[in-house]
């Protein structure tokens, strides 16, 4: 008997403790990353009061880090587990979730292709919404103003989106210093100051300023047509990590599958 199994099947070291390391490491990045978001959480009193969750009219950052920290969680467990202890429903639930998160990421990029108008509008509308609340959140405030120093540009198509938010708009009865201004992430940069001036867009849409006097100051172009640009200028860089993460995505669901058939094989021939 103890002769005709180990001449029968046997799980592959190599593909197990691969699946298991691969995997440890990926728990432990969402392990981190669900930390960072509740520790953004706890900082701005979002786990003392659950119900403050709804009450942000924009985005919250926060919600990246522990969306994508859970995924990464729950599929680090279950190939990390899996793999180690040889359990094949652990290793079937892994192949199974990380090919629907493949099948809705190239769904998403289809129709990100085929509606390009739909998505161009959904991302002016997100924008805007993020605009309305800027002040609301310090997360949401320090992502907008990364954005728009980043690609160089202000509000979704042009500075005057700033007029929705009730801090920066135009009106009679708008009693904010900031009035008629935007945030200092839409100025332009002089290389000769070490200091950020927070107060260079006061009054720089004020009617008392002229298109030709606004360029000089601040970014005139709008996120969204920014974000195009930079999009199809480094569409060979963007195509190639898409292509990537798909393809580490198609490996493990194989070797998860793999491995899976060499345990059911060395499990029926006992």
């Amino acid at each position: 008997m103890s002769g005709k199994h180990y001449k029968g099947h046997e799980v592959s070291c190599c593909i197990k403790y691969f699946i298991f390391g691969f995997n440890i490491i990926f728990w432990l990045l969402g392990v981190a990353f669900l930390g960072i978001g509740l520790w953004a959480w706890s900082e701005k009193g979002v786990l003392s009061n659950i119900s403050s969750i709804t009450d942000l009219g924009g985005f919250d950052p926060v919600w990246l880090f522990l969306v994508v920290g859970g995924v990464m969680f729950i599929l680090g467990f279950a190939g990390c587990i899996g793999a180690l202890r040889e359990n094949t429903l652990l290793l079937k639930f892994f192949s199974v979730f990380l090919g629907i998160i493949f099948f809705l990421e190239l769904t998403a990029g289809i129709l990100a292709f085929v509606f390009k108008d739909w998505i161009k509008d959904q991302l002016n509308f997100f924008i805007n919404n993020n605009i309305r609340a800027y002040r609301d959140d310090i997360d949401l405030q320090n992502l907008i103003d990364f954005t728009q120093e980043y690609w160089e540009c202000c509000g979704a198509f042009g500075a005057d989106d700033w007029n929705l938010n009730i801090y920066f708009n135009c009106t009679d009865n708008n009693p904010s210093r900031e009035k008629c201004g935007v945030p200092f992430s839409c100025c332009t940069k002089d290389p000769a100051e070490d200091v950020i001036n927070t107060q260079c867009g006061y009054d720089v849409r004020a009617k008392t300023v002229s298109d030709a006097e606004q360029k000089t100051y601040i970014h005139v172009k709008g996120c969204v047509p920014q974000f195009e640009k930079w999009l199809q200028d480094n569409l060979t860089v963007v195509a190639g990590i898409f292509i990537g993460i798909a393809l580490l995505q198609i490996f493990g669901i194989c070797l998860a599958q793999n491995l899976v058939s060499d345990i059911e094989a060395v499990r029926a021939s006992w």
